[in-house]
């Protein structure tokens, strides 16, 4: 009995940390999109990092919202909170969000003097 009751803990605990997290049905994963801007704020920080991007969209600055991956997984892939330095000139791929806000799941990004990061080959 008491083999059953942990085993069933285990599963309820499993479900409230799978719903806790927040799904990504808000992008549009079948588009990728490329904007450059200059970035305003990097975000280094749980459960995401946020990239605050500036961008000129017809003669208008528009703040665009790039969320990435947990900041431990991006660390083991090289990523420091100082990768996106406030002022960094950058062009960022993502998938857009679906509903056509300024935001978007970040696939890959290109700096000024040809480093990329992430997946920037993804077209």
């Amino acid at each position: 009995m008491k083999k059953v009751a942990a085993a069933l803990f285990v599963t309820c605990c499993m479900v409230v940390a799978l719903s806790a997290h927040h799904s990504g049905t808000m992008f549009d994963s079948t588009k990728v999109r490329e904007i450059s801007g200059t970035v305003k704020e990097f975000q280094w920080k749980n459960p995401h990092v946020w990239i605050q991007l500036n961008v000129q969209n017809g003669g208008k600055q528009e703040e665009w919202s790039i969320e990435g991956g947990s900041p431990n997984t991006l660390s083991r892939n090289g990523w420091r909170p100082s990768t996106f330095a406030p002022g960094t000139a950058v062009s960022i791929k993502v998938n857009p969000m679906k509903d056509g806000q300024p935001g978007g799941q970040f696939i890959g990004a290109k700096f000024a003097d040809g480093k990329t990061i992430g997946n920037w080959e993804r077209e």
